[in-house]
Parts: C-alpha cells; structure tokens; sequence
C-alpha cells in the first residue's frame, strides 16, 4: 500500500472514530441533563427524550430476556470487520468509504452503549401531534445515512454499467 492510500485509509478510520465521539458526547450530555424518561420540548415536533434501546432498529427485540444485547455487540463487530476491509478496497473513492466510514462509527457508537449500560441512548424524538418516529441517536443517523449512500452508490455503479453495455 503506497503511502497516499496508506492516508486515504487512516483519514477514512478517524471520520469513523469523530462519529463515535460526536455521537458520545451528544450521549453525556443528555445522560448529564435528563433523566430516564424525561422529555424537554424544543419545537412543536421535535423533543429531547432520554430513553433506553436494548433492541435494534425502532425496539426490534427489546423485549427479550438479554441475549440480544451480546448478538447485537457480536453483529455489530462482525459487520465492522467487514466494512473496515471494505474501506481498505475503496479507500481511494469517496461515497463508499464515507458510507462504511459513517456505518463502521454509529455501529461502534451504539456497541459502546451496550457495554457500558446494557442498551442504547436515544434521545432525538420528532413528531407530528401525538404520532412520533421512533427515538434514536447520532449513531442511528450516521448509520442511516451511510446506508443510504451505500444504496446511492450502487444505483449510481449500475446505472455507470447499463451505459457502458449500451455502448
């Protein structure tokens, strides 16, 4: 590896690593300033909530007895491995790095609240009247918003493909 992908590399891990800080400090400070359960209106569809996730996506298996906090860490650690090799092969691009970039540190963002807690800190709650989104995190974000750049790219490869074989 030449040493400009060698700083491709490393640039893409430390954009992973500002997600997981950014991501825990907004988490410490709602930790410092709330308590479970508490909600502090910011506009009239936007609230500050402090509450515990210990499923995945909008409370997927929540209600279980606890293994899913360990297959939830052990799944995240298998996906980042993964995606962490994957920005080593595209390092060179730039949507599909800043994609797994963004996944890899709302993933460990996530994992770090499981460990420390047992559950993840949610604490973005927006809603329309009574009919809300579900609460979630800057981790949640960077984790949506890397998928969905992952889509991107993909739609955007393929439809690079279909010109070529039209050619």
């Amino acid at each position: 590896m030449s040493m400009a992908t060698s700083k491709r590399f490393i640039f893409w891990l430390i954009l992973a690593v500002v997600v997981v800080v950014l991501d825990q400090v907004s988490k410490q400070v709602v930790l410092a300033h709330l308590t479970y359960g508490q909600s502090i209106q910011v506009t009239s569809f936007f609230d500050l909530v402090l509450l515990y996730n210990p499923g995945a996506a909008f409370s997927f298996l929540a209600n279980h007895d606890g293994w899913q906090r360990w297959f939830f860490i052990v799944l995240a650690f298998v996906i980042c491995s993964w995606l962490v090799a994957l920005v080593r092969k595209h390092q060179a691009e730039t949507l599909q790095p800043l994609a797994f970039s963004l996944v890899i540190g709302g993933a460990i963002g996530n994992v770090i609240d499981r460990f420390q807690i047992g559950a993840v800190v949610d604490f973005l709650y927006f809603h329309i009247g009574a009919h809300g989104w579900p609460a979630f995190n800057l981790a949640d974000s960077a984790i949506c918003l890397g998928v969905g750049l992952m889509i991107l790219s993909q739609l955007r490869e393929a439809r690079a493909a279909k010109k070529v074989s039209a050619s």
